[in-house]
This record gives structure tokens, sequence and C-alpha cells, in this order.
């Protein structure tokens, strides 16, 4: 559970001047507020990241972390059990993209469910602000959140899983603590790591991909198979080219072959 600085950022704050020389300087200076907060803020921040970062591959294990969220405190493992889960990461509270793509995921809860999927959320914001802004969720996207909300506001889970953008590392020491990046991990029973997605801060997500990709993973695990490009459920699947056009036959029935290598057939 602990994680590593890029090489690039720790370069950003290795060029910071060291506590001990940093002037005394009052918050009635005539200095900007800016220029009077940054190195404190970056101060505190660097005390909080650990050394080492897991490396997060497909197929590698979820780090664990526990954390407060708007459900109360939890084991990261232990909320997921045995289910599928998602966690997806916000820049912050009371922010537009944000705002919409809590609402749209809301609003699949049953859809999840169906899956046997949970949903967590992450913001780089403290409790104190989750509570409320909840509340615009809800109004703003006709629909009522249930799902726990992690908060995240030194960037521990952030650093752990890796969701934080490098041009905000490299200017940490003029513009302090980052915002985490729009991050998508789908995270399967075993712990894990099945899929990830991540998006700037710009750019909403698409909560009808996410869906697509757990039916994929799911009717893949379940029977076998692969799945092409732009599939859904009921869509012909692909035998996998480990798998014998005979063998195929034998398992699935009907094989339609493109080519020795591209071989479709029903899920």
């Amino acid at each position: 559970m602990v994680s590593i600085l890029p090489r690039a950022g720790f370069r950003a704050f290795t060029a910071l001047p060291r506590a001990a020389t940093l002037p005394r300087v009052s918050l009635s200076s005539k200095l900007p507020r800016t220029q009077l907060l940054a190195q404190p803020i970056a101060r505190r921040f660097v005390s909080n990241i650990p050394q080492e970062q897991p490396r997060l591959r497909l197929g590698s294990t979820a780090p664990n972390f526990k954390a407060q969220t708007t459900k109360g405190e939890i084991d990261f493992h232990e909320f997921i059990g045995d289910s599928w889960a998602i966690l997806f990461s916000h820049p912050a509270d009371f922010t537009p993209v944000c705002t919409t793509e809590l609402g749209a995921f809301a609003r699949l809860k049953g859809e999840f469910e169906k899956r046997g999927v949970k949903m967590i959320g992450l913001s780089a914001d403290d409790l104190s602000s989750h509570g409320e802004w909840v509340k615009d969720i809800n109004e703003v996207g006709n629909t009522n959140v249930q799902f726990p909300i992690i908060a995240d506001p030194d960037r521990k889970v952030a650093f752990l899983y890796d969701m934080i953008d490098q041009r905000d590392l490299d200017n940490i020491a003029e513009k302090g603590i980052p915002f985490t990046i729009r991050a998508v991990f789908i995270i399967d029973p075993a712990k894990k790591i099945r899929l990830t997605m991540l998006y700037p801060a710009s750019t909403g997500r698409n909560s009808a991909e996410v869906l697509r990709v757990i039916d994929a993973l799911q009717t893949a695990d379940k029977k076998g198979i692969a799945t092409p490009i732009d599939w859904t459920v009921g869509e012909d699947v692909i035998v996998p080219p480990s798998v014998s056009t005979e063998d195929a036959k034998k398992k699935f029935g009907e094989v339609r072959e493109l080519k020795p290598y591209l071989r479709y057939t029903k899920a």
C-alpha cells in the first residue's frame, strides 16, 4: 500500500528550498497569497507520499487501502468481497463534469447490480463537502447516489493508483497539490485489475462503455471466448486462436470462419 513519485515530479520536489531555510512570512506579507502558500502545501504533500508504487498492470492485484467515505471507513478489499468492483476517480467536488458523471453512474445502479458489480467513487476533497455535493448530484441528475465516495484530500489513494497528471507533478512547486484525473479501474472478485481507463479532467466518461466492457469481461470468463470491436450482449463472439475449429464446433456448435484465425460463434 505504498506509492512511488514519478522522476519528473521528484525533481520538482527536490528543487524546493528546505524547510529550515525558508523565510518566515506572515499572511500580512505583501507577497502574493499563491507564493506564500505554494511551498507549505508542497511540503505537506511530499510528507504524505510513500516511496514505492505497485505496478498497476492488468492482472495485478489491486492495491488495498483504508479510507474514509460517505458511507463510513472502508477496507477496499473487504468492500469488494466476492463481487466485481468499479473504482472511479474525480478531480473535485462541485465541478461540472464530475457532477454529470456521478449522476449517470448512480442512475445505472440496477444495471451494475445485475452484473454483481459494486461501485465506489473518489473525489480529491474531504468529507465535509461530499455530503452537500451529493445533494447537487441527486438534484441535477434526478437520481439517488447510494454508492460510497472516498475522501482523498491528501491524494493517498490517487497516488496509490497513479491517478495524477504528469503536468501537475511537474508544476507542483508553483501550483501545489495536484488534482486527480478521471480514472476507471474494473476489478474482479479475485481483486485483480481487469481493465483501466484514463481520461483528462476536461473529458467526461461514457457510462455505457463501462457496462459494455464489464459484459465483455464476464462473458469471456464464463464462455472462454473473445469479443470483437463494438461488441454488445447478444452479438456473435470470437473463437480464440488457441481453440481449434473442430473443438470450437464441439463446444459452441456452429462456427463461422472468415479466416483461419478469425472465427465467429454464438455466445
